[in-house]
């Protein structure tokens, strides 16, 4: 498989739906808060949950899993965790701290997407706008096929018809030689036939690399310092930040995810070349639930533009529970979320197989969700 391929598999799911907070199921299931955690639910607002430790070890019995970790949040404390496998291959390294950060993948783009619409909300940019208008340099150019018909709205629900600039099959995320421009991405996407028409849904990165672009010109700032100022430094993420650097390695402990070689060897992909895509922050459960629970309680965007945000996935749970989600050699994380904003669980698994192959990754995540957020059903 060549690379373009192998980093053009993430995944992305945005719908907010609420998650129940009623508690039949058994008093074994029930949540008892920790006295560190210094809060009390009342009687109706107790939350039943299933086995967070057993679902990550079922999570990390899947194929091709070294190792997975999770946590779940109530009103903001932590009210679960667990972790399976190991830090390292082969069962080395000791467990993966389950507080530790892991990278994201295109949960990123739920975060532009975010500060996009606030700009929007401040009337600095308008859904409707013309990219050829926005960003001029895409037209005259020729950077962007058909800029002039292309708006923001289609940019963030992925409807531009823009192709992936990762299939050009210019990019190596192992070179850690090269440091790429997001135009240099742009021009790339130029080369790959397009595959869709305006107003067509098409998942491609290239879309929130032009959206990245737009923050930057509209703030006069980079992306990591828009994203700290607008999310992280106001929502108290202390552990988040966007990775920019050409040879990119997660800071403090963390799970090593790998990624089979030529010959089909697993290659430790601790390291990335982060200026490559659009997709690169990297963060914790617990800044991960500060980062939904704000988002769906309104406090990111009015309800207005917070229906523009991408489109929804299915849902969970008998239509009460949905995520978010994102996938990049070595890794697969996932955040399931409810639209009032209570109750997050954020779970990573650190992988050892090509991500074409992580589907039954996807599964048993999706069922780690349903033990642990609707026992019983």
């Amino acid at each position: 498989m060549n690379r373009a391929r192998m980093v053009g598999m993430t995944g992305l799911a945005s719908a907010m739906l609420a998650l129940s907070l009623q508690a039949p199921a058994t008093a074994a299931d029930q949540v008892t808060l920790s006295a560190a955690d210094k809060v009390t639910l009342t009687a109706a607002d107790k939350v039943t949950l299933g086995d967070v430790q057993q679902a990550m070890e079922n999570v990390a019995k899947t194929a091709g899993v070294v190792g997975a970790i999770g946590e779940v949040y109530a009103d903001g404390k932590r009210v679960g965790q667990g972790t399976a496998g190991s830090r390292l291959l082969d069962g080395k390294g000791g467990r993966i701290p389950p507080t530790s950060r892991y990278r994201i993948a295109s949960q990123t783009k739920l975060m532009e997407a975010t500060v996009i619409l606030q700009l929007v909300g401040e009337g600095k940019l308008k859904l409707d706008d013309k990219l050829s208008a926005v960003l001029p340099e895409m037209a005259e150019r020729d950077y962007v096929d058909r800029a002039d018909e292309i708006t923001v709205q289609q940019l963030i629900r992925h409807t531009s018809g823009i192709p992936d600039f990762m299939e050009s099959g210019k990019f190596d995320v192992f070179d850690f030689t090269t440091a790429y421009k997001l135009i240099d991405l742009v021009k790339a996407a130029r080369t790959v036939p397009r595959k869709g028409e305006p107003g067509q849904y098409l998942y491609s990165t290239t879309n929130y690399v032009l959206l990245g672009m737009i923050i930057e010109k509209l703030t006069g700032h980079d992306r990591a310092t828009e994203l700290k100022r607008r999310l992280f430094s106001p929502l108290g993420m202390k552990h988040t930040y966007l990775a920019t650097k050409v040879s990119d390695q997660i800071k403090g402990p963390h799970g090593h995810g790998y990624y089979p070689d030529a010959k089909g060897r697993p290659r430790d992909v601790d390291r990335l070349n982060a200026t490559i895509g659009a997709q690169g922050v990297i963060s914790t459960a617990h800044d991960l639930s500060a980062y939904y629970r704000a988002l769906n309680q309104g406090k990111l965007l009015p309800a207005d533009l917070q229906r523009q945000m991408p489109r929804p996935f299915p849902e969970l749970c008998g239509g009460t529970v949905s995520s978010a989600s994102g996938s990049m050699p070595g890794i697969s994380s996932t955040t399931f979320s409810s639209t009032d904003g209570r109750i997050q669980f954020a779970v990573a698994a650190t992988l050892k197989i090509d991500n074409e192959q992580a589907m039954a990754v996807g599964d048993a995540v999706t069922q780690a969700a349903k033990a642990v957020l609707c026992p019983g059903q």
